[in-house]
């Protein structure tokens, strides 16, 4: 890994219910104070729509005006923007994770596990693989909410011929409600612990159109476990730096890599 400080903007944001043309203006103006003040800005899972049951009523195809603009906002601040949105493939609907670059070119990972106590599962496909994807020699792992749960799924592995691992950070674009909050804390310092790597977490605020109210409680994590970041109830921007030198050091000095379960991950 490149030697580097890598600049991660979290929007913690109120997203509004239905309302995508409303959520464009509100989380655009919250990005754009960011203009060259990030290489990373995150914004919250299905940031247009809020989490909704109304998936074909919702969901845009990738070529509809909500991937637009995120590919155009990452171009106008000069950085990766990234945050789930409700994406339309035929009758078929995916939470999909868009990666957008300021050169306008985007990538995607659509959610794997699927919320089955809110029935998820009943409206989504759900995805097939990982996306790793680099920014500035960083290797990260863009996730979606309830993926947090899934140690297995998101376990990072070190190559012994390249010396590299899968990925540096870990990142977790979310609406995960307020009476889950101590779960989704803890989790978030427990997949930073074992998989010696940072991890971000950016979930919403406020109350959604089915009035379930949701905490915030974002956060960046580094490699102990250790809070570098967190965040409050209410609407809230943060950028932080995370060092790459001090990573790496610490996986040389810690090589708990070394002892992991050698194992393939199946369908």
């Amino acid at each position: 890994m490149t030697p580097s400080t890598l600049r991660v903007s979290l929007v913690q944001g109120a997203t509004r219910w239905h309302d995508a043309a409303a959520n464009r203006d509100y989380y655009g103006g919250l990005v754009r104070s960011l203009r060259g003040r990030s290489d990373l800005v995150v914004l919250p899972e299905t940031f247009l729509s809020g989490f909704t049951n109304e998936t074909l009523g919702q969901a845009e195809p990738m070529d509809g005006e909500g991937v637009r603009w995120l590919r155009g906002l990452a171009t106008e601040v000069d950085a990766v923007v990234t945050g789930s949105l409700v994406i339309r493939e035929g009758q078929t609907c995916v939470n999909r994770l868009i990666w957008a670059r300021p050169d306008g070119s985007c990538e995607y990972y659509d959610k794997r596990h699927l919320f089955r106590m809110a029935g998820e599962h009943e409206r989504y496909a759900d995805g097939k693989k990982r996306l790793i994807v680099e920014l500035n020699g960083w290797r990260i792992c863009p996730q979606v909410c309830y993926d947090l749960r899934f140690p297995v799924w998101l376990r990072n592995r070190h190559d012994a011929e390249t010396g590299r691992f899968d990925y540096d950070l870990i990142l977790f674009v979310a609406n995960w409600p307020a009476p889950r909050r101590n779960a989704w804390s803890t989790l978030l310092q427990a997949r930073a612990i074992e998989n010696l790597s940072y991890c971000i977490g950016v979930n919403r605020v406020g109350e959604d159109g089915n009035g379930i109210a949701y905490a915030g409680d974002s956060a960046v994590i580094d490699f102990l476990g250790k809070p570098l970041v967190l965040l409050g109830e209410q609407e809230q921007i943060v950028t932080a730096s995370l060092d790459a030198s001090a990573l790496s050091a610490f996986r040389q000095r810690f090589p708990a890599w070394m002892d992991a379960d050698d194992f393939s991950l199946g369908r």
